[in-house]
C-alpha cells in the first residue's frame, strides 16, 4: 500500500509541476480567448493536483511511511510543508483572477486584465516555480535523514 501512495504522490507532484509550467508559458503570451480558456482549465488541474498531493502526502505521513513523529520532528519536512502551504495560499490570487474571467469567456470575449493584476499573477506563478525547486531540495534533504 505504501508503494501505491508513493506512486500517487509522485503522479500528483508531476501533474502540479506540469500545470504550473503550462500556466507560466500561457501567462507570458498574448491573452486570447483560447489562452484564457486554457489558463482556466490548467488552473483547475493545478488545484486538483495540489489538493490530492496534500491529502495523499498527509496519508503517507500518518499511515504509510515512517510515522508522523518522524516527519513533524524533521526541519526539512516542516520547511517543505510550510512552503507548500504558503505557495498554495498565494496561488489563490491567480485562481480568483482566472475565475473572474468566466463571464467574458462565456460571451466569447477576451478577458480584460490590468497591467498591475497581470504583474501580480505572473509574480505568483514565478513564485510557484521557484518554490518547487526549494520543495525538491528539502524533500531530498528529508529523504536522506538530514536537517533533523
Amino acid at each position: 500500500m505504501s508503494t501505491l501512495f508513493a506512486f500517487l504522490h509522485h503522479v500528483c507532484a508531476f501533474t502540479l509541476v506540469s500545470a504550473v509550467a503550462i500556466e507560466f508559458a500561457l501567462i507570458r503570451g498574448e491573452l486570447t480567448l483560447s489562452s484564457a480558456r486554457r489558463l482556466q482549465v490548467t488552473d483547475m488541474v493545478l488545484g486538483i493536483a495540489a489538493g490530492a498531493l496534500l491529502v495523499i502526502g498527509l496519508l503517507r505521513v500518518f499511515f504509510f511511511e515512517k510515522g508522523a513523529d518522524y516527519y513533524w520532528h524533521s526541519h526539512a519536512f516542516i520547511t517543505k510543508f510550510s512552503i507548500f502551504i504558503v505557495i498554495g495560499l498565494l496561488s489563490i490570487i491567480p485562481t480568483v483572477e482566472f475565475l473572474s474571467w468566466r463571464k467574458a469567456i462565456g460571451e466569447g470575449q477576451v478577458p480584460a486584465i490590468s497591467a498591475k493584476k497581470l504583474h501580480l499573477v505572473t509574480a505568483v506563478i514565478h513564485g510557484e516555480l521557484l518554490s518547487i525547486v526549494f520543495i525538491l531540495l528539502f524533500a531530498a534533504i528529508m529523504a536522506r535523514g538530514g536537517w533533523v
